[in-house]
């Protein structure tokens, strides 16, 4: 198989770009330094569409080596004919693969391959060789009985002839392919209350069991075709499955499955024993073709709704990680608790911890004067800008309680609910145990969750992306798939942003282009003993960092304040020199760049774009990220992003109104809505259907965690905690 040619022609690649890629990667090039600076080699492809290339050509040499495996071990049994080597060849699919390789698959014992032993073999294909037998079928049968071998009568032979035919249909692959067909385009997927009492044991679990069977409560009588099937009903069908509250099966026509199955085992040939294949057909379906293909087909919905989630939770931390930093503030993180108290910290800003305490503001303790003091105190002595509070257990009544202290005390201060999650997980890591290695663990989160107010991205990277917690069913999709998709995305933010080579941490600098774990630690080692890195030409003396390593990550890795002003961009030192030309074409300074260079852009199209790449010997891609990047040095790309909600006044439940008009900050998209903070206690749910005033299918098209959007109360129920919202 030609792999270049196929994925192009799957998505409408030119070959020549698929091949440079190829060739990139097997170099040892990076996705994201492809992406960004080999773009006149590939013809602009993206991230995606780089990973996209990546993946296919993994699965095609999977594929391949697979083929040859097949063909290898059906030429050893000497039943590899040139038409059985063609459908092969002509696979595209691993599937279509296993299909035509099931009938030379090494089995166990079977009934079919026991009545073979017995000799009955003949006569199976005498049944299905002689359609137009008029013959005494009674004489035939007697031909084949043999009582050495275990067959006593006319029926025990016709039986084993059966049993051999009802595999042979089996292991056809054009009737696995259309019973996988039609299940999939003309059944549909039902589920039920299962009842079974011995799965609770004990009270704990029955309370357990009767919370879960509430979230089970709409499929305990639910049907669906399947192709009208939803990603997330699906996820929640296989959870409710195997956590023994449902019981999913296909409901179907069986005599149409049936009849097009023996249309094509028979190829539209009629027979004089049209009644044993009739029965055969239907034992074959029952006992061999519907169990092995219904797994199939209910692995293809699950992997379809598992890629489908992991989308969402991709798309969903992507929006997390580029959330934009509050930068220049000093800040008090409070992760909120009732018995263990309220764990508080403040940073400054540059994320330094500075102090920290315990107070017990709530339940059971109730030391509230006692906490706004300790509080007080923290916020005038160091001038604290921003309250950061995570969004947990107690959480809004710490915001009640911050709320407060800020009116009461006529504060010059703000609050902000953080997303916590994970926040613990980081508290107990190697990575928290080295930053703070004299704080007890329960003293840890808060740092982080202040840290994530100050930079998101700097304090996210060190969480599992798994843990953060902006996805649907994340615990229940294909966890290998889940890490890969969501390291690409952490991989990908990061480089995207770039990162302060001086400052940032180690969990930070591995995923840059071309870095690892112990390159990361080399360079956090470097600056430990030789101070800070005064251009990225002092990467070089760090260990480990050769050639390779410092073309594909010096363009990613930032220094403010360098001599050279190019080392604070995104420009690679490989096109320093052509800059530099750039520069001296229009007589301006690098030094004064930041005064003058906005003019840089309406020279060069003045010039003409193509005329002044030609001179410089550069592509035009590469001249436009220059340009931008003259024009603004050092410039975060998150700067763009709407600043998160600050308050400083508190709502509760009861404050609300059917007919309210807010303002929210996106928390959590999935397939069926949007989970949106309010300022209350339970966020609010945007319902896909209120989205917009047109159909909306899927609701990533109109916003992205962080985003602040306006919103409608439409439905409130305070006694079941939920709230209805509308963008309409």
């Amino acid at each position: 198989m030609n792999f270049v040619s196929a994925i192009a022609k799957e998505n409408s690649f030119q070959p020549a770009n698929v091949q440079t890629v190829l060739n990139l990667l097997a170099e040892g090039s990076t996705i994201p330094f492809i992406a960004r600076y080999r773009k006149e080699h590939t013809g602009g492809l993206d991230e995606d569409q780089l990973r996209l290339i990546e993946e296919r050509f993994s699965y095609l040499t999977i594929l391949e080596d697979r083929r040859d495996t097949i063909l290898k071990s059906i030429e050893e049994q000497g039943k590899l004919t040139d038409e059985l080597r063609q459908k092969i060849e002509a696979c595209t699919k691993l599937q279509e693969l296993e299909d035509l390789y099931l009938p030379y698959k090494p089995k166990r014992k079977t009934r079919g391959t026991i009545a073979k032993a017995k000799g009955l073999e003949p006569l199976a294909l005498f049944i299905l060789e002689n359609p137009t037998f008029a013959g005494d079928f009674q004489e035939k049968l007697r031909e084949f009985i043999n009582i050495e071998l275990g067959v006593n009568n006319e029926e025990e032979a016709l039986q084993g002839a059966k049993d051999i035919i009802a595999e042979m249909i089996n292991e056809t692959a054009e009737v696995r392919q259309f019973t996988r067909e039609f299940l999939q385009k003309e059944s549909k997927l039902k589920s039920t209350k299962r009842d079974d009492d011995s799965l609770k044991t004990t009270k704990n679990e029955k309370l357990k069991d009767k919370d879960k069977k509430d979230i089970y409560r709409v499929y305990y009588e639910f049907q669906s075709d399947i192709f009208k099937l939803k990603p997330y009903q699906i996820l929640a069908l296989n959870r409710g499955e195997i956590e023994k509250f449902l019981d999913v099966s296909f409901v179907f026509e069986t005599e149409t499955a049936l009849a097009g199955i023996i249309k094509i085992f028979l190829k539209g040939v009629e027979t004089v024993f049209i009644d044993i294949i009739k029965e055969t057909t239907a034992d074959s379906f029952k006992r061999l073709i519907f169990p092995s293909v219904e797994k199939e087909v209910r692995n293809i919905l699950s992997e379809q709704a598992d890629l489908h989630a992991i989308e969402i939770f991709a798309s969903n931390l992507r929006s997390l990680l580029l959330q934009p930093p509050l930068s220049d503030k000093m800040i008090l993180g409070i992760d909120p608790g009732y018995v263990s108290g309220c764990k508080i910290a403040v940073i400054d800003r540059t994320g330094k911890y500075l102090a920290g305490a315990t107070i017990y503001p709530h339940e059971p303790k109730n030391k509230m004067a006692e906490a706004k003091a300790i509080t007080l105190k923290f916020i005038r002595e160091y001038n604290v800008d921003l309250i950061a509070i995570g969004n947990g257990t107690a959480s809004r009544e710490t915001e009640a309680m911050a709320a407060s202290l800020i009116q009461d005390n006529k504060l010059n201060c703000q609050y902000l609910m953080v997303n916590e999650a994970g926040a613990s997980v980081y508290s107990a890591s190697e990575v928290a145990k080295k930053e703070f290695p004299d704080l007890e663990a329960s003293q840890r989160g808060n740092i982080s969750i202040a840290r994530r107010a100050l930079d998101p991205l700097s304090e996210l990277v060190k969480i599992d992306p798994k843990s953060i917690g902006v996805g649907l069913y994340q615990h229940d999709v294909d966890q290998k798939l889940l890490s890969k998709k969501l390291d690409d995305v952490v991989i990908s933010c990061v480089n995207y942003v770039g990162v302060d080579l001086n400052t940032a941490s180690v969990s930070l600098l591995a995923y840059v282009s071309g870095l690892n774990k112990r390159i990361a630690d080399n360079i956090f080692k470097y600056r430990e003993s030789k101070g800070k890195f005064s251009s990225r030409a002092d990467l070089l003396e760090v260990t480990g960092v050769g050639a390779k390593v410092f073309e594909q990550a010096a363009g990613f890795l930032k220094i403010p304040g360098a001599e050279n002003p190019l080392d604070n961009t995104s420009i690679h030192p490989e096109s320093y020199q052509a800059t530099l030309r750039l520069l001296s074409m229009f007589n301006l300074d690098i030094q004064t760049m930041r005064e003058t260079l906005g003019m840089i852009e309406f020279f060069v199209n003045k010039k003409g774009v193509e005329k002044v790449a030609k001179e410089l010997n550069l592509g035009v891609p590469t001249l436009k990220d220059i340009i931008e990047n003259l024009k603004k040095p050092g410039r975060d790309p998150r700067e763009d992003v709407p600043k998160p909600i600050l308050r400083s006044d508190v709502l509760r439940m009861e404050d609300l109104r059917e007919g309210m008009r807010l303002k929210g900050t996106v928390r959590n998209v999935v397939d069926f809505g949007a989970f949106v903070d309010i300022g209350v206690k339970q966020d609010g749910l945007v319902h896909v259907s209120q989205m917009a005033n047109k159909f909306v299918k899927n609701p990533l098209d109109q916003m992205k965690v962080g985003d602040i959007i306006d919103v409608t109360i439409t439905t409130l129920d305070i006694e079941r905690k939920r709230i209805s919202l509308s963008m309409k």
